[in-house]
């Protein structure tokens, strides 16, 4: 009852302002949908389809001039009038009747895309100006505007979030997606800041460059993460948090699309609490042939951080090129509260990567890219004196541990072959193949000390490392069969082995000491494959109420060679499936709003992690594989869906209320005195509300919240980590003829106590709960030069200088932070 009266409280407000939000700004823009594309009676091919770019931070720049038609262009003798577009006409280009377009009807070309939708390229284009004279905002994108998929990226949309081509507000699923203009707004350096104050997303650092998202309450193992469509989880993904999704670069990205809630019966095992597709950058055909240059530079005091990023974009015929490479070096963080530096906060880090694409046909787009990062001196913080002192909760005083990884790198490479196939074919209209290699690769160096005296030498040295090498193929389909809906279709496989060693030397600090071999991280020669199939079927059952089911069959091989804490060496190999299906609704009560709901089963497999792990875990406990460890079955989840979504003119709207329910949660117990993983029962629920309404032209109130509980029913005891209840709320104003904006918005954040029972002893929880905290921040920037091709940002973070740590991190919060940001594009 209380969550109900909770759900009503939030929703309340929405109504009024959705009164308000009755009179119409501007005429909606037609949408062009891949769907109806392919239905056409003469199919335009790839590279006929006019297409036009969103409204991006691009989008600030000038209008080009008038010219006059080029030699490849048709024109009325009698009028001069063009005839036909040109191929991937550029935004000054005249429709098809010749007369120049209205305000609305320019807005509304700038939606269609190469495939469909937009091109969300993030690279720079001659796209025109938005006007500063209309009633409405070009940076308040509605819902119906917000596509997964589309995108120059990813042109098909099967390699997005949700594996197909919507939007927002037509899917049934709760989601967000972070732009490249949002992104340079962020100054993400980080995926930290990529992803901080998101709603439904807290983001966890145990170390400084060792993000670990948190969505719906699950992290880990428990969320899946992409990079273009690729399975960036591996078998060897630690439970709880973990570093592994601070291995992006953030400036060779062109969109985030996250999901929140289960969507295994699309992607298999991982996706339980959610799916984030970290989308890299495209060339954009849609300029034509050009070469831009670009650079980026963001300095943040409170790090003492310089990040730098060079790049290049360009297109040529048919063929495009994107890449980059960027370096960052982070000091010590000053935290708030003037408390001074956190030591062990620094590292660097270097990325590359590079992406050709190519029009192989008219049809069909080839698409090679490589992607390269590499962090180095990365410390786990909360390890290190003076933190590790804590104390914990219950008064205990770890012994500090000092850990260093270096390198912590991450390698992908991939092909992709997409496009339409041709129409009499009957199984297919649109295909994409995806053939991945992935390389994860962690060096570290441990060293265990008998005291916390700061002169105190260790007493041994652990240096080891592992080297996961994977490879993958994915193929999917999408088949439009009219009146009954849209199927896609497709089947995924990866496979990986991991090469691992690891040395340890007793006083390491006296003369002659000597390395001697001991049992790695991971079993040398570990291996790993997963191979599913999946279906989904998005069919209309009336005019106003559509479904979306899926099913999906996966099948997951664990083979190893752990020395068992009993039995010594053992080899072992097991085999898990499952069956995995969901069904999204979507109801129009109004063509305004939707009301959404669903079914979405869970699915998480045991890893290698999970049952060979000879490692550290909590803060300082030590795991060794248990031979009981073996007997722990696939974690299954079913979750509940029901929520509202406002598409006004002045009013973006979401807001959900969701029930998780575990009957194999995979946790810790302990039994006879040991730790052994072992399948419980367990449930989380929670509220989710973000939105934004348009006060006047260009200004703008958003803001987010989301409130989650957990606990863990067969142990009667809360479940670990489960964020505090916060959210947003900001005033942004946009003067988008300069690129012009100014953003104001503060962070609250509830008091966190309801601790788990293995929370008590890490230091990492401050002891008697984790207060509460509000930060107030501001951002602001603007283009200028002669064709808006610099950019200056500036943002104010912290400005109370307030102490705060988010729940269960190694690391404090920033104190007050300016962070200085310089962008060249052409």
């Amino acid at each position: 009852m209380k969550r109900i009266s909770l759900l009503a409280l939030v929703l309340l407000p929405s109504f009024p302002m959705a009164l308000i939000a009755d009179e119409p700004l501007v005429h909606a823009a037609p949408e062009a949908t891949f769907a109806t594309m392919l239905q056409q009676r003469e199919r335009p091919t790839l590279p006929e389809i006019e297409v036009r770019p969103p409204a991006t931070s691009d989008s600030a720049r000038p209008s080009p001039t008038p010219r006059s038609p080029s030699s490849t262009e048709t024109t009325d003798p009698s009028t001069g009038q063009l005839l036909t577009p040109p191929i991937f006409a550029g935004p000054d280009a005249l429709p098809l009747d010749g007369q120049p377009r209205s305000a609305n009807e320019a807005s509304a070309q700038s939606a269609a895309s190469p495939l469909s939708i937009n091109t969300d390229s993030g690279v720079a284009g001659t796209s025109s100006a938005p006007s500063n004279d209309g009633p409405f905002s070009q940076s308040f994108e509605s819902l119906s505007e917000q596509i997964f998929g589309g995108t120059m990226s990813n042109p098909t949309g099967l390699n997005s979030v949700v594996r197909g081509e919507t939007s927002l507000f037509d899917s049934p699923r709760l989601g967000t997606i972070i732009d490249r203009e949002d992104l340079d707004r962020r100054q993400a350096s980080t995926v930290f800041r990529a992803l901080q104050n998101q709603v439904g997303v807290m983001t966890q650092q145990t170390g400084n460059g060792q993000v670990s998202p948190f969505i719906r309450g699950l992290t880990g193992q428990q969320i899946l993460i992409l990079v273009d469509g690729i399975r960036m989880n591996t078998s060897i993904l630690r439970p709880g948090p973990n570093q592994y999704t601070s291995t992006i670069d953030p400036g060779s990205l062109a969109r985030v699309e996250i999901i929140r809630g289960a969507e295994s019966a699309l992607w298999g095992s991982d996706a339980i609490g959610g799916v984030i597709n970290f989308v890299t950058r495209s060339a954009d055909p849609l300029r034509g042939n050009y070469a831009s240059p670009q650079f980026s530079e963001f300095y943040s005091t409170a790090e003492a951080s310089t990040y730098t990023r060079t790049g290049f974009s360009g297109w040529y015929g048919t063929t495009g090129i994107t890449g980059g490479v960027s370096y960052l070096d982070s000091g010590n963080l000053d935290v708030g509260g003037d408390l001074g530096r956190q030591p062990a906060t620094d590292y660097s880090q270097y990325a590359g990567d590079v992406k050709l694409q190519r029009m192989l046909t008219e049809n069909h787009l080839l698409t090679v890219a490589l992607q390269h990062f590499e962090q180095n001196d990365l410390k786990r913080s909360d390890r290190f004196l003076p933190f590790v002192l804590g104390p914990a909760s219950d008064g205990s005083v770890p012994i500090q541990r000092p850990t260093v990884f270096d390198p912590q790198q991450r390698d992908l490479i991939y092909g992709r072959l997409e496009g339409l196939l041709p129409d009499d074919l009957l199984l297919a209209d649109v295909y994409s193949v995806t053939l991945s290699g992935m390389r994860t690769k962690e060096a570290s160096v441990v060293d265990r000390y008998a005291s916390n005296d700061a002169d105190a030498l260790p007493t041994r040295r652990e240096i080891g490392e592992f080297d996961d090498l994977g490879w993958g193929t994915t193929m999917s389909f999408v088949k439009d069969m009219g009146d009954v809906g849209k199927l896609t279709y497709g089947t995924d496989f990866y496979g990986e082995s991991i090469n691992s060693e690891r040395v340890q030397i007793d006083d390491p600090t006296s003369a002659g000491a000597t390395p001697s071999v001991t049992d790695p991280q991971y079993p040398d020669d570990s291996a790993a494959d997963r191979v599913g199939v999946f279906t989904s079927w998005y069919v209309p059952l009336t005019e106003r109420l559509d479904a979306t089911t899926s099913v999906r069959y996966e099948n997951i091989n664990l083979s190893a060679t752990p020395d068992f804490d009993t039995i010594g060496p053992q080899f072992f190999k097991r085999t898990y499936q499952d069956w995995i299906a969901s069904v999204g609704l979507s109801y129009k009560l109004t063509e305004e709003v939707r009301l959404v709901g669903g079914y979405y089963e869970g699915f998480r497999a045991p890893t290698i992690d999970d049952l060979t792990a000879n490692k550290t875990f909590l803060q300082n406990d030590q795991s060794t594989p248990l031979v009981g460890n073996l007997d722990v079955q696939p974690e299954h989840s079913r979750t509940y869906e029901v929520g509202l979504k406002f598409n006004y003119d002045r009013l973006r709207l979401q807001v959900t209320e969701f029930w998780t329910d575990f009957d194999s949660f995979i946790d810790r117990d302990i039994i006879d005195g040991q730790r052994f993983l072992t399948n419980q029962e367990a449930f989380i629920n929670g509220t989710e509300l973000t939105g934004e309404y348009l006060l006047q032209r260009n200004v703008a109130l958003y803001g987010n919240f989301f409130y989650t509980y957990g606990n863990n029913t067969t142990r009667k005891d809360p479940l670990s980590r489960i964020p505090p209840t916060q959210g947003t709320l900001g005033l942004r104003i946009d003067e988008p003829s300069h690129g012009a904006y100014i953003d104001v918005f503060t962070w609250l954040v509830d008091r966190a106590d309801r601790y788990a029972e293995s929370n008590l002893s890490d230091v990492r929880f401050i002891a008697g709960g984790t207060p509460g905290y509000g930060t107030l921040n501001v951002r602001t920037g603007r283009f200028f030069g002669q064709s808006n091709q610099h950019s200056l940002s500036l943002s104010l973070e912290n400005i109370t200088n307030k102490y705060y740590r988010v729940l269960g991190s190694g690391v404090d919060g920033p104190g007050f932070n300016a962070v200085f940001g310089y962008q060249y594009q052409m």
